[in-house]
């Protein structure tokens, strides 16, 4: 976790990132880590953790990081979250709360709460538009004997 706290200390430092780190750690080694670079790549996308996922999968040759767990400096936001179980890691420890992140002035708590809205009451209007052709890739890849299921 020590590290984890000290790459966001450095992301802050050095790189004008948000104040986040993250790394991954496998029978007590760290295989991989990362640190806010959303300003620095202007990508949103680039917070701590997808980045410590990023690494760690280009480190293992791997999207499948079972037996991994991941430390970060903060309770991920729901993408980040969300990254953790596609990447299928066994568990995260945290070492700061959303709340923290939202009195930092992060918008994680404000996230938490749009993901529970229905639908038609999210401030990102999602709409379902309904095409024939629309589900033919989904046909092709359950036909496929060579796919790596994920």
């Amino acid at each position: 976790m020590q590290h984890a706290l000290t790459l966001a200390e450095t992301s802050v430092q050095q790189h004008e990132g948000g104040p986040f780190g993250a790394v991954i750690v496998r029978d007590n080694t760290i295989i991989g880590s990362g640190y806010n670079q959303v300003t620095r790549q202007h990508d949103p996308t680039a917070h701590a953790e997808v980045m410590a996922i990023r690494n760690t999968c280009r480190e293992l040759q791997t999207f499948d990081l079972s037996g991994c767990h991941l430390y970060t400096s903060c309770e991920p936001c729901p993408m980040c979250l969300s990254a953790t179980y596609w990447a299928r890691l066994d568990k995260i420890y945290y070492a700061n709360t959303r709340l923290q992140a939202e009195q930092a002035g992060f918008m994680d708590a404000d996230l938490y709460a749009e993901i529970c809205q229905p639908m038609a009451q999210r401030q990102i209007p999602l709409e379902y538009i309904e095409l024939a052709q629309a589900n033919l890739a989904f046909q092709l890849w359950d036909a496929k004997t060579t796919r790596a299921p994920y």
